[in-house]
């Protein structure tokens, strides 16, 4: 996902806190992450669901990016639960 500047959100920071997930490891996230799921509705910017991989450790961001100025901001961050989720933490399971 393609950001001129990456801002973390309050919510985003709490989690990334809780979690024990450092900026560093967002950003690239957000820079190099497969983007899994697409939230075109989402206000005020549409968001996307990226899922990547830093130091054999599978981390899903929700950002979105706002097109006009190209700012990208994280919503949430979290460490997929393999109970929820097919191998890969691409699909939920059903």
């Amino acid at each position: 996902m393609e950001c001129t500047e990456i801002i973390l959100t309050g919510h985003a920071l709490a989690r990334m806190f809780a979690r024990a997930i450092s900026p560093r490891q967002v950003r690239e996230v957000v820079a190099a992450g497969e983007i899994i799921a697409e939230y075109p509705d989402d206000q005020p910017h549409p968001s996307r669901l990226l899922l990547g991989t830093v130091g054999g450790r599978a981390l899903h961001v929700v950002a979105a990016r706002d097109d006009a100025t190209g700012r990208c901001y994280v919503i949430t961050v979290y460490e997929p639960d393999p109970a929820k989720w097919e191998p890969g933490f691409k699909r939920r399971k059903r």
